[in-house]
């Protein structure tokens, strides 16, 4: 792969991942994945007067805690907690990934040069 096609590839990549993540995640389903749904197993989700849910029975799920990156910027999959945001935080996310990815890669890329070859 000469180094314009190489090139070529990364940008539609890029591209396809960014349109991944900003526009077809709106799409995704809002309804429990298989894991959520294994761990409701033996259990109802009960909605209280006040809007709450509740879990009744037995079920995996109730002993389940808040993660520790709850409050972060970014998390579940919106920006600030506002749900209309999807898009945005997955252009963020595969932003950032690129970033680290692609700066670790140059860094291995250069290390792994001989040091005559290096021009600084």
């Amino acid at each position: 792969m000469t180094t314009s096609s190489a090139k070529r590839f990364y940008l539609w990549f890029a591209l396809a991942a960014l349109i991944v993540a900003g526009f077809v995640s709106y799409f995704a389903s809002s309804h429990p994945d298989g894991l959520d749904s294994a761990t409701l197993r033996g259990c109802e989700v009960v909605q209280t007067d006040d809007g709450a849910e509740i879990l009744t029975g037995s079920c995996i799920a109730q002993s389940e805690t808040d993660h520790t990156m709850t409050g972060s910027p970014l998390a579940d999959y919106t920006v600030g907690g506002r749900d209309g945001l999807t898009g945005v935080a997955g252009v963020i996310g595969v932003s950032a990934t690129f970033a680290l990815a692609g700066g670790a890669f140059w860094l291995i890329a250069r290390a792994r040069k001989p040091a005559a070859s290096r021009e600084d």
